[in-house]
């Protein structure tokens, strides 16, 4: 049945808020608990990894930049060829099952082990050594080695959302999705990752406050307490996670049923090493495409995000106060895609087609983002001082809240109308073209956009010495990325009218009937 048909057939408050057909509760929504729980996770490591990273000790903003080139670079790629080799020799179950043990193994090892003995293990007199002989635009690099525990914890916090969240969860939706189920499914998957988000950004700030470390009476300071907290937290949803995805597993793919693993056994996909996947890549039009789109919502969010951040910590400069606002910040972004997903999003989607909700996202960043560098570019003007003035603050106050207002505009508008496009683009693909252009494009492709954001930012650093010397440049760069990705999302748009179809209807076991791009 086409999915006009079937929306047509449903209540009218049933097709707004849940277009879920009871015989597919038993798919979905298991897929809505673990997506839920992967991005509440997701949220929490965000605002933690943050904080650990801008307030350390001779640190700040300007590391991040260093570290998305120098440490998570090299971990992406390294942890595609890990996937890739892990997605070759076992069956995708095994494989969610291992990378999620070695991320829970590492955050255990972290909170009880390298966190308490950070003071033995950071080289703070090697550290300054190096500082006193490298230019001051290099503070951020120098600041990845001294604080070397925490940057290790950055890079996997970042990673869980790339190969855990991205590349495994969506890689089995994509799976086990049609692009008539799409339309429906995935736009109530981002409103549960939305409430996820909401409830991971109060527990953050709740974590963060006086209330629960006095009442508990913790003699350590309140950034350690709620960091052990935090993680924590983490480790058991993700034990939960994964019981859950291996229970939905064996329950979409029964042993029993000859016919799966007849179907199974039908045409495999050949094994490709990590190069393979990127040369593969490389000879489809339509997978350069989404790979381009990729690339620009990274380098744009990443160049605008690193100049607020600072601006964060001039305001908040302790690790409680800075984790705690930008908790806050992760509850308004939460609350803004809930109200995206359930009454803008799906009916774009539906209504406008796949072009038109891929243009929603560039769009929102490129409004913010003005309003943002408008601000903070003049905020010594007389204009932003009388602004400040009548609204009884400084004008670091309101650039911080405009920073705010932007990312969470281009933070919900990617956990809604970006990453339901991109993921729905996939589905009219070959498996063989899913998997290997998935694993390139989401494992290292968003890795690249953010270093390539960031190698822009050294550069600037240490030519100009501080973000704030460095901020019109970074305007100026963020227009010209904008362009680029306008013109992607109308090339994709062409491509993806031509190869999906909307009736097609995929299982696990099973090709898809419309095969991907030839080269």
């Amino acid at each position: 049945m086409a999915n006009k048909d079937i929306l047509k057939k449903m209540h009218p408050l049933k097709r707004l808020f849940w277009p879920i057909l009871r015989s597919e509760y038993a798919k979905f929504l298991p897929m809505l608990v673990i997506y839920s729980l992967i991005v509440f996770n997701y949220s929490l490591l965000k605002t933690t990894k943050d904080a650990l990273i801008v307030t350390a000790e001779h640190s700040g903003a300007a590391t991040i930049s260093f570290i998305k080139v120098w440490a998570i670079l090299p971990m992406a790629l390294l942890s595609t060829f890990i996937f890739t080799r892990l997605a070759n020799k076992y069956p995708k179950a095994k494989v969610f099952t291992i990378m999620m043990t070695g991320f829970l193994s590492f955050f255990f090892v972290f909170a009880f082990i390298l966190y308490p003995n950070q003071a033995l293990l950071h080289p703070h007199d090697l550290a300054d050594t190096l500082q006193n002989l490298l230019p001051k635009g290099c503070l951020g690099l120098v600041a990845v080695f001294r604080n070397w525990t925490f940057t290790l914890f950055y890079v996997m916090s970042e990673l869980w959302g790339t190969m855990i969240m991205t590349v495994l969860f969506w890689g089995f939706a994509n799976e086990v999705t049609s692009v008539k189920e799409a339309g429906r499914f995935y736009s109530i998957l981002g409103m549960g990752a939305n409430i996820s988000t909401i409830v991971a950004g109060q527990a953050g700030m709740f974590f963060c406050g006086t209330f629960l470390h006095n009442y508990l009476n913790i003699q350590t300071d309140r950034w350690s307490f709620s960091l052990m907290i935090s993680i924590s937290i983490i480790i058991v949803t993700g034990i939960i996670t994964l019981l859950m995805y291996r229970r939905l597993n064996q329950t979409m793919v029964d042993p029993s049923d000859t016919s799966t693993i007849a179907a199974n056994k039908k045409p495999k996909a050949p094994k490709m090493g990590i190069r393979e996947n990127f040369a593969y890549l490389a000879r489809s039009k339509y997978l350069i495409s989404i790979a381009l789109i990729v690339l620009s919502f990274n380098i744009a969010l990443t160049l605008i995000e690193i100049v607020w951040k600072d601006q964060v910590h001039q305001l908040y400069p302790y690790g409680a106060d800075y984790s705690s606002y930008m908790g806050s910040v992760m509850t308004y972004i939460g609350i803004l895609s809930t109200i995206l997903s359930i009454f803008i999003c799906g009916q774009v989607v539906r209504r406008f087609g796949w072009t038109v909700s891929a243009y929603v996202t560039p769009v929102i960043l490129l409004i913010s983002a003005v309003l943002f560098f408008t601000f903070y570019l003049g905020k010594a003007t007389p204009a932003a001082l009388g602004i400040a003035a009548a609204f009884g603050t400084s004008p670091l106050v309101i650039t911080t809240f405009l920073g705010s207002f932007q990312n969470c505009f281009s933070r919900a508008s990617k956990f809604t109308f970006f990453d339901v496009t991109k993921e729905m683009a996939f589905i009219p693909l070959s498996t063989e073209s899913k998997q290997k252009g998935k694993a390139a494009i989401d494992g290292v492709g968003s890795r690249l956009g953010k270093s390539g954001a960031s190698l822009i930012h050294q550069a600037l650093l240490i030519f100009f010495g501080t973000v704030a010397m460095s901020a019109p440049y970074v305007g100026v760069i963020i227009i010209l990325i904008f362009l680029g990705w306008l013109i992607a999302v109308r090339s994709l748009g062409k491509l993806f009218s031509k190869t999906s179809d909307p009736e097609s209807t995929p299982s696990i076991s099973s090709e898809p009937a419309m095969a991907g791009q030839k080269a």
